[in-house]
């Protein structure tokens, strides 16, 4: 690689971060997308809950990742892009207005968690010392999944032509 090249990279990445990484004169992010707009939206008081249990391992029992995450939302017919995976899972269920759509959901959540707990099942058999760290966190699976059933049931829908007012 030429000196030249490498003084032309360097101006192009300096362009960039000009451009794309600093600030403007209201304090925001210049080249800053819309995108981060839709997380300031509402979303139903069960998500916030819903993503501090969910996403943490140490209490739901298993890793979701972004991957699978998107998987969920393909399988109930939603595209979401790539992100935090906390923001993936605060545009999955943004729009929730129908109890049949939680079920979808949580249901693709479900075969994600279930496919663990197998995993950790397996690992619990090839490894018996450890099957005590194991069944601890197949427990703590079990009760993420009795969590969406009360979720599911506590949840209210709302159609759109209802007056809130009324309600």
């Amino acid at each position: 690689m030429k000196a030249q090249d490498l003084k032309d990279l360097r101006a192009e990445f300096d362009k960039f971060t000009q451009d794309k990484c600093s600030f403007d004169a209201e304090g925001a992010i210049r080249g800053s997308s819309d995108g981060d707009k839709e997380e300031e939206e509402s979303v139903p008081q069960f998500v916030d809950a819903l993503t501090a249990k969910l996403l943490a391992p140490a209490i739901s029992g298993v890793y979701l990742s972004r991957l699978d995450i998107k998987r969920v939302a393909e399988a109930i017919g939603e595209s979401i892009p790539i992100k935090e995976r906390i923001r993936m899972v605060r545009s999955l269920f943004r729009h929730t207005t129908k109890k049949e759509y939680l079920k979808e959901a949580f249901g693709e959540i479900n075969k994600h968690i279930n496919g663990r707990i197998l995993i950790y099942q397996e690992l619990a058999e090839a490894f018996p010392a450890s099957s005590a760290i194991f069944e601890d966190y197949i427990a703590k699976a079990k009760k993420t999944i009795k969590m969406f059933d009360q979720i599911i049931e506590d949840f209210e829908e709302i159609e759109p032509t209802d007056d809130p007012i009324l309600i």
